[in-house]
């Protein structure tokens, strides 16, 4: 894709989201221009509404061309950003290597099926039994994906290796908006002690320039977040009702 169809690259988001987050975080890294739109979630556009009609969730890539496109779903556009712009000198987000590309999509997975379903349910569900039989859960999950950074040849600055990639995208709402979800609920489930490897790849995250170039302002994260903590609750207590 040449640049000049990458700079009609448009993104409709939320600055509050971890899964809009994904998104930028790709498009950075891959140096791709992009339009922001921010998306006022209680009072939906036709333009998300037309786009993806499925969920009406954000982010939502749009991209003019002869077709144009329209991309849902984080990880999903996070893939179609590393294939769609791989010339230039780009670097690659998923691995080179078949196996490793599909080990970083197995666990990119597992963080969304099974770690955030946990960590959700713990941070909370009304029912003080279900919160606590699923923090131990959240913790035993984050244990097993910092296994993945500890690896058979040792602790990785990232999980892909020296730089950022896929899976740290797909692992990046651990970084920042846990902490922010954790004071909401007084509730601390990513700690230095039980994870001091994920918690060291946190920190090392939020450093890198494009990471750090599309955080939000903690402050402001936390009052929106914070507006939205009954439906937070509903969907725990839903989640746990499952169980």
């Amino acid at each position: 894709m040449s640049d000049e169809a990458a700079a009609a690259v448009r993104l409709i988001g939320t600055f509050s989201s971890p899964m809009v987050h994904r998104a930028e975080v790709a498009l950075r890294l891959k140096g791709v221009p992009y339009e922001y739109i921010q998306e006022d979630l209680d009072n939906k556009s036709e333009l998300l509404l037309k786009h993806n009609p499925v969920h009406k969730k954000v982010p939502v890539l749009l991209v003019r061309g002869d077709p144009p496109a329209a991309v849902c779903e984080s990880l999903v556009i996070v893939e179609y950003v590393d294939e769609a712009f791989a010339a230039g000198g780009r670097p690659d987000l998923l691995p080179a290597d078949p196996l490793a590309r599909a080990s970083a999509r197995f666990w990119a997975r597992f963080i969304d099926e099974q770690c955030w379903k946990s960590l959700w349910v713990a941070l909370w569900a009304a029912d003080g039994d279900a919160r606590g039989k699923s923090a131990a859960g959240a913790k035993a999950n984050l244990k097993l994906l910092e296994a993945q950074l500890l690896g058979e040849e040792g602790e990785k600055r990232f999980f892909g290796g020296d730089a950022i990639g896929y899976l740290d995208i797909a692992a990046g709402p651990f970084a920042y908006w846990l902490g922010v979800f954790e004071e909401m609920a007084a509730t601390r489930l990513l700690t230095e002690e039980d994870h001091p490897a994920l918690c060291l790849w946190a920190g090392e995250y939020r450093a890198v320039e494009a990471v750090r170039g599309c955080l939000p302002d903690r402050d402001r994260l936390l009052a929106a977040l914070s507006k939205r903590k009954g439906l937070y609750v509903s969907i725990a207590n839903a989640m746990a009702a499952q169980n």
